[in-house]
This record gives structure tokens, sequence and C-alpha cells, in this order.
């Protein structure tokens, strides 16, 4: 190669050809059908892999001790559904959401196999479905995301609604490839554990988180809680989240409106945190989670709030052919700025009731609250 030269002093500045690219879609370029292959893609490897399970307060060991994981029969250290979950969505940012307004909830989420060092996601999203209130409102669209890995195996699959506002005068966004894409959808999932019948080893977790200790309508305050910092940006770029609502203060003080102010934490992530926190007192023991339905970011995070979460038991299942395990339900509830046992002591049952209820049954939204979903588990029984 040549000696580079400095030529830039020698380049007329012409203004009219500034480009300035944009990302994400606003609704009027949804179209139901549509399909997304997301850029890039992400390898997992057991650094990240052990780094998020720790950040995020994972004490299943399945998920922070390869040995551990080896005796359960998994071939190598799996990554936390938690961080799958994560990557998955944040890969389709670019394309499906960095134009929205809100997430509005997720739906049906089920995580089909493991995820191991070495593989590699790819991750595509369907429009289903675009509900238009005029122009110049917002509308809601509904997509569907895959997660799939380099044997294009589906590991996750979920859909998700998210509220996007008309295009208008604004700049267009970068246009979707139009050649035809498989959408490998799994109509009747079947999940793929490689666990075996047990004996498992009983003395890396706690006594008391076995199936046999969950019953019908249990309700598990979870002591700590947790003080997000400015942190949740990096994590947020960790996992491939482009949208900068999540780390460009520039873009959230530019905001109108109540989302106007900090950069907020991606939701993705205090769920995360949520669950860590709740891990050692329901899914230390768990062998997988199955998957969640009816989540909702009831109110957003920003950096210095404190996040605190409780379980509900609202289902337990024995499965036949096996006396190794079985599937709680719980309902998970997060909170912010108050502890989960002050939380209980204030609001009651009302923590309970979905947000979205609330108004016809003429109550009032609580403030302190910001998520709720319900999730289902795997979980050994107590050896004998």
């Amino acid at each position: 190669m040549s000696e580079q030269a400095e030529v830039a002093g020698s380049v007329a500045v012409n203004l009219e050809w500034a480009r300035r690219p944009q990302y994400g879609r606003y609704l009027d370029e949804f179209v139901p059908g549509q399909v997304f292959v997301h850029t890039r893609g992400f390898t997992f490897d057991r650094a990240t892999m052990l780094h998020f399970a720790r950040v995020f307060m994972q004490t299943n060991p399945l998920y922070l001790n390869v040995e551990c994981a080896k005796a359960h029969g998994f071939p190598d250290l799996p990554a936390s559904p938690q961080m799958v979950f994560n990557v998955v969505l944040s890969l389709g940012v670019q394309n499906d959401s960095e134009k929205a307004i809100a997430n509005l909830g997720y739906y049906n989420v089920q995580f089909l196999r493991p995820v191991y060092p070495g593989d590699t996601l790819r991750s595509y999203t369907k429009v289903m479905d675009r509900k238009t209130r005029g122009e110049g409102q917002p509308g809601i669209v509904l997509i569907r995301t895959l997660g799939v890995n380099q044997h294009h195996q589906v590991v996750l699959q979920y859909e998700r609604k998210i509220m996007v506002d008309w295009r208008g005068s604004r700049l267009p966004t970068t246009p979707a490839p139009n050649n035809p894409v498989e959408f490998p959808w799994v109509e009747h999932p079947v999940v793929e554990l490689p666990v075996g019948g047990g004996p498992f080893p009983t003395e890396l977790t706690g006594p008391n988180t076995y199936f046999e200790d969950f019953a019908l309508g249990d309700l598990i305050v979870h002591a700590n809680g947790r003080t997000i910092t400015d942190e949740h940006m990096a994590l947020t770029y960790l996992v491939g989240n482009t949208h900068p609502l999540h780390f460009d203060r520039v873009y959230s003080t530019g905001l109108s409106g109540k989302m106007s102010g900090e950069p907020i934490v991606y939701g993705g992530l205090v769920y995360a945190w949520l669950e860590g926190l709740a891990s050692r007192d329901v899914s230390e023991n768990a062998l997988w989670e199955l998957g969640f339905t009816e989540g909702y970011h009831t109110q957003p995070s920003v950096s210095g709030d404190t996040v605190a979460a409780m379980s509900r038991v609202i289902a337990t299942e024995t499965l036949p052919n096996t006396d190794a395990a079985g599937i709680v339900t719980f309902q998970f509830i997060g909170v912010k700025n108050i502890s989960a046992a002050a939380a209980l002591e204030t609001y009651g049952a009302d923590l309970f009731i979905k947000e979205n209820d609330k108004q016809k049954l003429g109550k009032e939204k609580i403030g302190n609250k910001i998520f709720e979903i319900e999730r289902r588990l795997l979980i050994k029984r107590r050896p004998a």
C-alpha cells in the first residue's frame, strides 16, 4: 500500500449531497406478510454468556457452572434464556422497532432449544397485522420474531406488539429487500432438551426451590432490589439493541411528551434484572424456561431507579412418564423505587391486576409498578 495522502482539503463540501440514513419503520412502511432478515447475527461465547448471567444476578448454576450443566446432560454451558431473548429481540430493532414509540407487550414466547458457546443466531421478523386509527395517529403493529441457529433450527419464537407513528414529512427509512424469504415459525413447538432423568446434583442450589416447594396461590416476595446505573447504555449495545432512546441522551431529551428526558432502560434488560432478583427463590432448580406470555412494561425505568420483584404461583403441572420434574407457572410482577415488601403492603392485591384492566374496574394504575408477565418453568423435583 502506498502512503495515504491527506485530500480532504482539496474536496469541496457540498451540503446538498448530505445523506441521513434512517432505520426502523414508520407505521405506513409496515406491510402485513413482509419478512425482515435482520442484519449481523450474534455469535455466543462463554465469556459474554457468563458476564450476562452474573450482571443480571442469575443464580441458576446451569448458566454459571459448566460442570453442573454437563452433570444435567447439557453438552456445554447453555446461555441464559434471558440473554437469548434479549439478543434475538435486539437484532430486529434496526428493522422493526427503531422508530417505535412504545413496546406494548410480549406474547407466546417459547424457548425451543438451548444455545451454546460457538452458536450463531440470526433473527427474522414477519409483519402479521397493522392497525391504524387514521393518518397522523399512532397505530399498532403485530410482529412475529424468530431466533434461528447456524443449523437453521428455531431456538426462540415470540410475538410482539409495537406502537408506531406515521412517517408524514419525515425522511423515509432504509427500504427492506423484496426477496422472498422462508419464515420457519413452528406452529406446534416441541422443546428439545438434552436433560436426562436424573439423579441431578443437589449441593449447588438451595433446598427450597424444587417443584414440591410451590403450591397454587403461593406469593413469594423477593428480598433484594437492584439499582440500575448508566451501565444500562453499554449493556443495551452489548446485546445489539440499536434504538437511540436507550443510549442517546441528545435524542431522548429532544423528544416531546412523557418519554422526554434521560435515556429509557431497554425493557429486556429490566426484565432480566427482575428475573435475576427472583432466581434464587424460584428458578435456581429450573431445568428450563419454557416461555412467557402477556408481558407488559407498564412504566419505563431510567438510570438511578431501583427495581424489585415478586412471584405468585398460578398453576402447577405434573408430567406424564417422569418423576424428575414438573411445570410451575408464575405471575411475575416488577416494581421500582419501592421494596417488594413495601409495595405488597401498600398496594395489596391490586398489584396482580393487569394495569390495562384498571380503568374499566374503576381502579387507579400503580405508578411504582413497571412490569407484569406470566412465565412457565420446568423445575426439578426434590430428590428422594
